[in-house]
C-alpha cells in the first residue's frame, strides 16, 4: 500500500520525485494554450515538444485564426491555380488552409492580390499601378513603367512631367469584417539600382510644394474620407494615408472608390513614382505612413 502511496505522489522507485515536463502536457491543453497565441508563436512553440506539435495541427485552433469567410477567399486561390492542381482542397487541414492564404494570393491577371497577415489574421490586399487609371499614362512624354525590385509587383509608373495629375482606382471584394486602412505607395525621385547600391535621382522633382495632393475615399454603403498634403520628403517609400473604411460583413462585397490627385493645371509636377495601393487592417503598418491633414 506504501509502494501504491508512493506512485501516485509522484515517487520514482527508489524514492526520487518524478518531474512533470511541458512534454507531459496532454495535447488539448496545449491545444487550449495555443488559442490564445497569434500564428508566429504556435509556429514556434510546435518546435518545442511533441505535445505543441501535435496541437498545433489541431483544426480548431487554426480555425480561430481564420477569416470568417475564408471559403470565399479560397476560390481565388482556385483560380489562380491551373486546372490541373484544383480538386485537393477538402483535403486541407485548417492549418494548411491558413498557410495558403498567407502567401500572396493573385488575381485580377496578377494585377492585384491579397493575403492572410500571419499576426493577427486580418485581410491585406495590393493593387499594382496597373490596376489604377492613371492619367495620361498610355503616353511617354508623362509616364514611364520602370521595373524594380522594391516593389510586390515588380514595376512602378514614374511620373516624368504631366499638368493634370490623377490616379484612380476601385476595389469591390468582400473584406471580413472590421476596421481598414487605404494608403498610396509612393516614392518622390527616381528610385533605382546602380552597381548594386541603391540610388534616388531628384532631377525631375518639382511642382508639388506649389499645391498639396489631395485624397479622396468612398464606400458603396456611404462611408467618404478627404484630405490633403504635400509631397516634399524625397528618398523613400511612404505609405500616403487616404483614410479608413467599415466592413460590416463579411458575407457583402464592400464598393471602394479612391483617388489622388493635383489637378491645378498653371504649373507641371513631375519625379513620382506611383507603385500600388494598399489596404491593411487598420493599425497594421509595415511601412513608413504620413497621416495627410482633412
Amino acid at each position: 500500500m506504501g509502494a501504491g502511496a508512493s506512485d501516485l505522489a509522484g515517487m520514482e522507485p527508489g524514492g526520487k520525485v518524478a518531474r512533470a515536463g511541458l512534454g507531459d502536457l496532454p495535447e488539448l491543453c496545449a491545444a487550449e494554450v495555443l488559442l490564445y497565441l497569434d500564428a508566429p508563436d504556435i509556429c514556434r512553440l510546435a518546435r518545442l515538444n511533441r505535445a505543441f506539435r501535435g496541437a498545433a495541427a489541431a483544426d480548431f485552433v487554426w480555425d480561430a485564426k481564420l477569416p470568417e469567410n475564408y471559403g470565399h477567399l479560397l476560390r481565388f486561390v482556385d483560380e489562380a491555380k491551373e486546372v490541373g492542381s484544383r480538386g485537393s482542397r477538402s483535403e486541407m487541414g485548417k492549418k494548411d488552409i491558413f498557410a495558403t492564404l498567407a502567401k500572396p494570393v493573385p488575381f485580377d491577371g496578377g494585377k492585384r492580390e491579397f493575403w492572410l497577415e500571419k499576426s493577427k489574421g486580418g485581410i491585406c490586399m495590393a493593387l499594382s499601378s496597373k490596376a489604377l487609371v492613371i492619367t495620361g499614362i498610355g503616353d511617354r512624354r508623362y509616364w514611364v513603367n520602370m521595373p524594380t525590385t522594391e516593389s510586390r509587383f515588380h514595376s512602378f509608373a514614374y511620373l516624368q512631367q504631366i499638368w493634370w495629375f490623377e490616379v484612380v482606382g476601385e476595389v469591390d471584394f468582400s473584406f471580413p469584417a472590421g476596421t481598414y486602412s487605404l494608403y498610396f505607395r509612393l516614392h518622390l525621385g527616381k528610385s533605382s539600382t546602380r552597381f548594386g547600391r541603391r540610388v534616388c535621382c531628384s532631377e525631375q522633382i518639382h511642382g508639388w510644394d506649389k499645391k498639396p495632393v489631395r485624397f479622396q475615399l468612398s464606400t458603396s454603403d456611404g462611408q467618404h474620407a478627404v484630405s490633403q498634403c504635400y509631397l516634399d520628403e524625397p528618398g523613400s517609400w511612404i505609405l500616403y494615408h487616404v483614410g479608413d473604411f467599415v466592413a460590416s460583413s463579411s458575407e457583402q462585397p464592400i464598393k471602394l472608390k479612391f483617388s489622388l490627385a493635383q489637378i491645378d493645371c498653371t504649373h507641371t509636377k513631375g519625379g513620382l513614382c506611383v507603385d500600388s495601393v494598399v489596404i491593411y487592417p487598420k493599425g497594421f503598418e509595415p511601412e513608413r505612413v504620413i497621416r495627410a491633414q482633412k
